[in-house]
């Protein structure tokens, strides 16, 4: 079954402002203690009752805790900041609707998670290629010495953040067109 709904300004507006606390939350935070309180929300939430488009988004909650923990990867900072304000949303239980409330107290966090993925969406595609690269990389028939890797890694990493970036800008500007006065 497929529901849709619309959502009105003022909905858009509550939503926005709970962001802005995520917002302020990540300036006075330490990344440290982000990633903690995320995991521990992750442990805590009824995720065994959650539906599962909830299930989905919180995979993708995880895949971010990875991220930030890969050293490897070491995702640059303005993308960071990014990952770390979604994660703080995640957690924050003072939300729009209590996550205990049945069935539906992680609505609104799969709403925003959703809208925020989307924002994401190329910084996962590029982390999730290079957990790929990775793996066939250290695949035993064909593992390269310690060295080789590294070099081999931080190549593709390199070439990676660069089509993330590229991806980014890109849809950044097709956002401000679409915003722009006088587009429908």
């Amino acid at each position: 079954m497929r529901i849709t709904f619309l959502l009105e300004a003022e909905d858009i507006a509550r939503f926005h402002a709970v962001l802005a606390r995520a917002e302020r939350l990540v300036d006075c935070m330490d990344e440290c203690e982000i990633v903690e309180t995320a995991k521990e929300a992750l442990n805590t939430l009824p995720l065994a009752s959650a539906p599962r488009y909830v299930r989905q988004r919180l995979v993708c909650v995880q895949q971010m805790i990875l991220m930030l923990e890969d050293e490897a990867w070491c995702l640059p900072s303005a993308e960071r900041r990014e990952v770390l304000r979604t994660l703080i949303y995640f957690a924050d239980p003072e939300d729009l609707i209590p996550d205990d409330v049945a069935v539906i107290g992680l609505l609104d966090d799969a709403i925003m998670l959703e809208l925020l993925l989307r924002r994401l969406r190329h910084v996962i595609d590029a982390y999730v290629d290079f957990c790929t690269y990775r793996r066939d990389l250290q695949a035993p028939a064909a593992a390269p010495d310690r060295l080789q890797l590294s070099a081999l890694l931080a190549r593709r990493r390199d070439a990676l953040r660069e089509r993330m970036r590229r991806r980014i800008a890109r849809m950044e500007s097709v956002r401000r067109i679409a915003q722009a006065p006088g587009n429908l």
